[in-house]
């Protein structure tokens, strides 16, 4: 390993910024779209609309916990399928590229390559 490789810091910085993202998407539909909103647009997708509140939960909780390194490999891991969801039920039809109108599934591909990375990567801690 040369003096560029630093593996630990790598995992640190792939964990705070999937932890920045998804509390950010968390707080936008906490604080912009509402709790009450984001629920509304849940059940516009035929979903019941107690799955929006989970949502909130799940990327601001799931942040939160990334950005505290709190089991944060099996985190990671857990928000994928909310990803997956994104993009069955709204990202896939817009196509490929997420500037697309109504954006398409490029970026939550890429959270969950991200995610998964840092699953498969771990928490860095030594093992006996």
């Amino acid at each position: 390993m040369n003096r560029f490789q630093n593996p630990a810091l790598g995992t640190l910085i792939l964990r705070l910024s999937l932890g920045l993202m998804y509390l950010s998407h968390g707080l936008l539909k906490l604080l912009v779209f509402t709790p009450a909103g984001t629920a509304g647009y849940f059940a516009s997708l035929g979903l019941p609309g107690f799955v929006g509140y989970l949502a909130i939960l799940a990327e601001v909780g799931g942040g939160l916990l990334l950005l505290s390194g709190f089991f944060a490999r099996w985190v990671a891991l857990a928000l994928t399928p909310l990803l997956l969801g994104t993009i069955v039920l709204v990202h896939g039809a817009h196509g490929w590229m997420f500037a697309n109108e109504g954006g398409g599934w490029e970026y939550p591909a890429f959270l969950i390559a991200g995610s998964l990375a840092l699953f498969f990567l771990g928490d860095n801690k030594r093992q006996a």
